[in-house]
């Protein structure tokens, strides 16, 4: 038996380094480009520091800080964190990390928007404790969802648009669908963690309000009233406004082993192919539908919806995900960037800025890791010398006003050093031995969590499913 073992292990060792030799051979970059990635987010990141630290963002071009409301909540160091830890840069996670113990304080009397922090605030601090396990942390976390939960205090369970972080107070009936039901991933850790279920049954409560309040062909509308649970307006799609409600239902199945998730992303998924899929010019696309009728009523389509290759590849839809990044790489390589809204019938775009999105390149990064076909790997090369070119400034980068003259913005968003340069890191990256690709679920912010972390029978005790 002892011989035979060793023998696997020889087999397995020979196929690892013919994979991997292969690998390079077929990527003589790789490796380089990682490299060079992580010197560019360095490079970014002390611009940051420099010029922005204690503001929520970075403004380029001017050199300045800019916050996204009366006071600071620190977004960029949160949501750069994981990214500066993958890269192994430590120095800089020790500093981000001593500054959230010490130094940050959630009791501030202003309004938040609630799905915004939520993503990257409380995304960003319990991807913080994954990789740190610092219990400090933790509980900064568990006070700023705290901070949250009063928002959910309404008749639908679909939480308000805005909290005040200090008293409570939630306002805000009118949300997108993105707003009202992208919780269940960030909650579930949390409960996980914590072993108390409030956190998950809060974000899944929303999450079943906007599945229950679906029409008879399955669809749901994008703007709901969160008092009443009338929908607003009964445009169905996968655009900016409900992207992430869809990511939220297949990522936290994958993630707690919650089957009723997963019924729910079935039984959407089959309506959304059913009645937004469409091949105009020989390309695959996700338009917009009548949730009621199914009736197509709008092929605009936003750079966000580029996120869809990635969770359909996820979900094993290869085939529809390989022809739509297709589709969305030839959108990038008209302009070399992609513009935030595009018609695809009229070949216009209503809103022709490029703000560092990540999207296309997420979707480029999973296709290369579960089909293993290089090509993936070479729009993620180029996306990368395209940005390079047009959005690189003297000390970071910057969001584009419009993709065909490439004059530029002076905000680099935070996501850029969340999602973006992550996941050109990851694609570039050849030893992925510390981050193996299928062990690892991203939050829509790309804030990484280990699924080998997440006992599955503990979680539905943790997170109170059966």
């Amino acid at each position: 038996m002892k011989n035979i073992f060793f023998i696997g292990l020889i087999l397995i060792f020979i196929v690892s380094c013919k994979s991997r030799n292969n690998n390079s051979e077929t990527n003589p970059e790789i490796g380089i480009l990682a490299d060079e990635v992580k010197s560019e987010t360095l490079r970014s990141w002390q611009a940051y520091k420099n010029y922005a630290w204690g503001h929520d963002a970075l403004a380029p071009l001017s050199k300045t800080g800019k916050n996204w409301y009366e006071e600071p909540l620190y977004i960029s160091p949160i949501d750069a964190y994981s990214t500066l830890f993958m890269m192994g840069l430590e120095d800089e996670t020790n500093l981000i990390e001593s500054y959230v113990i010490d130094s940050l304080n959630f009791d501030k009397d202003l309004d938040a928007k609630v799905f915004e922090v939520n993503i990257r605030i409380l995304g960003g601090l319990l991807s913080m404790y994954e990789l740190s396990r610092n219990d400090a942390v933790l509980a900064k976390a568990k006070d700023f969802a705290d901070r949250l939960l009063p928002a959910f205090d309404t008749k639908t369970g679909i939480p308000k648009y805005w909290v005040n972080l200090r008293t409570g107070h939630a306002h805000g009936d009118t949300v997108n669908v993105a707003e009202a039901a992208t919780y269940t991933f960030e909650m579930g850790v949390l409960s996980y963690y914590t072993q108390d279920p409030k956190y998950y049954q809060a974000g899944k409560k929303a999450t079943l309000a906007i599945f229950d309040r679906r029409s008879e062909i399955g669809l749901i509308g994008d703007v709901i009233n969160v008092e009443t649970g009338e929908w607003i307006s009964t445009q169905s799609h996968i655009c900016a406004g409900v992207d992430s409600y869809y990511e939220y239902l297949y990522k936290s199945y994958l993630l707690f082993g919650d089957v009723e998730l997963e019924k729910l992303w079935q039984e959407s998924i089959n309506g959304i192919n059913t009645y937004m899929a469409e091949t105009h010019d020989g390309k695959l696309w996700y338009g917009r539908a009548d949730m009621f009728s199914g009736e197509k009523i709008s092929s605009r389509i936003t750079l966000y919806d580029a996120f869809f290759p990635a969770i359909l590849a996820l979900s094993g839809d290869t085939t529809r995900a390989t022809q739509l990044q297709r589709s969305w790489n030839y959108l990038w390589k008209i302009n070399g960037l992609e513009p935030m809204v595009y018609d695809y019938k009229t070949a216009t775009s209503s809103y022709p800025a490029y703000d560092l999105n990540p999207e296309i390149i997420e979707s480029a990064y999973y296709l290369f890791k579960i089909t293993g076909d290089s090509s993936y790997y070479k729009m993620n090369v180029d996306y990368w010398s395209d940005i390079k070119a047009y959005c690189r400034t003297d000390v970071a980068f910057t969001s584009i006003k419009d993709v065909a003259t490439k004059e530029q913005k002076d905000y680099m968003p935070t996501f850029f050093f969340a999602e973006t340069l992550k996941y050109l890191y990851l694609s570039f990256s050849e030893d992925q031995h510390s981050y193996p690709f299928y062990d690892y679920i991203f939050n829509t912010e790309a804030h990484p969590f280990r699924r080998s972390h997440f006992d599955k029978q503990m979680a539905a005790g943790y997170l109170g499913f059966e």
